[in-house]
This record gives C-alpha cells, sequence and structure tokens, in this order.
C-alpha cells in the first residue's frame, strides 16, 4: 500500500529565537541555502542599515542592496541590480515592505529568499504574497514561500511597540477569518482546506489565549511563529483565504476610502474582525476578541484610529467589493446602511467602553 502524501512548500529553516541574528551566518552556510556564501542582502535606510554593521562580518561573501521603499519599481529595480550577480540566494533584512521588494526581486530573478524581519507588523514575513504600491495604489504578487526564516526576538523588542501591537492585530483575525471559510463552505460549497484552516486557526488562538503582553519574550515567541504558521497556511491553501475574510474586505475598504488617514494593516484587521464576530452573532467571541485587543493596546472602534462611527459604517458597506468573488459574514448578510448603523450600535454597547 503506498503511502500517500502532499508536499507542503514550507522554510527548510526557521529560527526564532532571542540573539537568532547572531547565528544567521551559520543558517546561510546550510547547503541548502548557500554552498558558496554568495549573497545578496536587501536592506533599508533604517532598522536594516543599522544591524548591517552587526551582522557583515559574518556574511563576507555577500553584496548589499539599500532599498529604498516598498513600491514596485523599487522591487524591480532591486531584481535588476541583481541580475547577474550569481548569488545562490537573496535576504531580505528590515521590516514588511524590505521583505515584500526583496520576496519580489527574488522571484524575478529565480533565487530563494531567507527573511529576516525586524519587526512582527503582520503574517506577510513568511506568507507567499508581496504586497507592494503600484500606480493603481496596492498590488498583491504571488512568490514562492522564503527557504528561511530568522526571528531575532531581541531586535523584534527593539522596534516601536505599535509594530508588535498590529501584528497581534492581524494574527488574531484569523479566527474571524476561518469563520468566514466555514460560512461560505456551508453556504456556497466552497471547499476547506483542512490544514491550512487548522494551522492558521490554532495560530491565532495562541495569541488570543496568551496571557503575556508585548514586552515578554513568551508572548513575542507565540506571536512570531503564529504569523510565521500563518504564512505557511496561506501556502497549502494556494491563497490569503486561510488569513483573509470580513476582517480584511473591512481593513482594505478604510485603505481605498481614507488613504491618506488609514491606520496599520493590523489595527483594522483587529477591528474589523472584533466587529465581524458580532455580526456572525458571536457576541461571546466578539466581546473576549475586544477584551483582548484592548489589553494589548489596539484600537476596538474607529475613533480610537481617527474614524467617525459614519465612516466606519461607509467602509463596512463599501468592504465588499473590495474582493470580489470571496464570500464573507458581509456578502451573507447583505445589510443596508442603516441595518450597519444598528449592527454597529450594537457592537458598541455590547464591548462596552
Amino acid at each position: 500500500m503506498p503511502v500517500l502524501t502532499r508536499l507542503i512548500p514550507s522554510p527548510v529553516v526557521v529560527d526564532i529565537r532571542a540573539g537568532a541574528l547572531d547565528d544567521l551566518g551559520c543558517v546561510l552556510a546550510d547547503e541548502r541555502i548557500s554552498h558558496s556564501g554568495k549573497l545578496a542582502v536587501a536592506v533599508s535606510g533604517g532598522s536594516g542599515a543599522r544591524l548591517r554593521e552587526r551582522v557583515a562580518p559574518s556574511l563576507p561573501g555577500a553584496d548589499w542592496y539599500e532599498v529604498g521603499g516598498g513600491t514596485l519599481d523599487d522591487a524591480i529595480k532591486l531584481a535588476g541590480a541583481m541580475k547577474g550577480g550569481h548569488y545562490d540566494a537573496v535576504v531580505g533584512l528590515g521590516g514588511g515592505k524590505i521583505i515584500d521588494c526583496a520576496k519580489f526581486a527574488a522571484a524575478r530573478v529565480g533565487l530563494p529568499l531567507v527573511a529576516v524581519p525586524t519587526n512582527l507588523a503582520h503574517d506577510g514575513l513568511c506568507s507567499p504574497v508581496a504586497t507592494l504600491d503600484n500606480d493603481a495604489g496596492r498590488g498583491s504578487y504571488g512568490v514562492p514561500n522564503p527557504i528561511a526564516v530568522v526571528i531575532d526576538l531581541d531586535v523584534i523588542r527593539e522596534a516601536p511597540v505599535r509594530f508588535v501591537r498590529a501584528g497581534i492585530g492581524d494574527a488574531v483575525s484569523n479566527v474571524s477569518a476561518i469563520a468566514d471559510w466555514e460560512l461560505a463552505n456551508r453556504v456556497k460549497g466552497e471547499r476547506i482546506d483542512g490544514l491550512a484552516a487548522a494551522m492558521a486557526r490554532q495560530a491565532g488562538e495562541a495569541v488570543l489565549r496568551h496571557p503575556g503582553g508585548v514586552g515578554d519574550n513568551d508572548f513575542l515567541q507565540v506571536l512570531a511563529e503564529g504569523l510565521v504558521l500563518t504564512g505557511i497556511a496561506m501556502s497549502v491553501s494556494g491563497d490569503s483565504r486561510p488569513a483573509s475574510g470580513a476582517c480584511h474586505e473591512i481593513n482594505h475598504a478604510l485603505d481605498l476610502l481614507f488613504p491618506a488617514r488609514a491606520a496599520a494593516h493590523g489595527e483594522q484587521c483587529g477591528l474589523g474582525a472584533a466587529f465581524a464576530m458580532h455580526l456572525r452573532g458571536a457576541h461571546e467571541e466578539s466581546a473576549h476578541m475586544a477584551e483582548v485587543l484592548r489589553r494589548h493596546g489596539l484600537p476596538v472602534l474607529p475613533e480610537e484610529i481617527g474614524f467617525t462611527p459614519d465612516e466606519f459604517v461607509r467602509a463596512v458597506e463599501f468592504a465588499p467589493q473590495t474582493r470580489p468573488g470571496r464570500y464573507t459574514i458581509l456578502e451573507h448578510l447583505d445589510l443596508e446602511t442603516d441595518q450597519i448603523k444598528d449592527m454597529y450600535a450594537d457592537y458598541v454597547k455590547a464591548i462596552g467602553s
């Protein structure tokens, strides 16, 4: 009897701990990543550049490329600069914009990527998606998963705490996204990938249930692992479904309707998730989610990130247009403006002040 299984696209190395950056050279020396030591390292002018002096001595065969921002043009420019360099791999060292630029550039030149994030702002650090600004606004581009992920918790603690908070909101929103996926299965017959759903759900629940805070290494470990697992879940399913439902539709709507005032991705997703849970009648779960978000200093009301209730209602009404074909609680209820206002008022009462 043959053993039937499937190959899961995932990193060959995941190193998450305090001091991990000190061993980056050893990780990259793995024959599966770089046999010659010839590497292209993409860094920002900020956090990545500040770490260059610390890391460079352990990477004598590396060429360093400073990336100006997080646009499609920046990523294409990086790919062009690296082309012909005969590298074994690309290393993205910095925040989310640098990681996404490095992902896209590595895919464009056909090289594996090693992700070395300096913050935990969202689940894109190990996902098969590069999110880049372009002339039309912002686009998502399919790319291979990183071949390795190295997260130094000491470096994460040095980043502004708002980045950790944003990552919490993004991770917790998995719980709402999976509920939407299950709804689409029941109503529309959409296929659920059970493994991807289990990974994303457990990643979100682990962050939601952990008693620690943003300053605790134990909590940061769980958050980092949760974000990595979420990225792998998206690879398993072949799309963003395990981590993107009504919560992300609301986030995208706020970005599109109020581009100059949009808050952090994870902040908006956390708020969207708590409200979406309320919409589906999971009032206890919604209240608990709001309580946890508050404990970590995240917004649970639109006023806390600079939006009026009417603007939030407008975003909720517009949200389904951001992801045509995706079925969530928003599409299921198909609420009119006045109905959304009423549901929002109920939500405010339910979560308390």
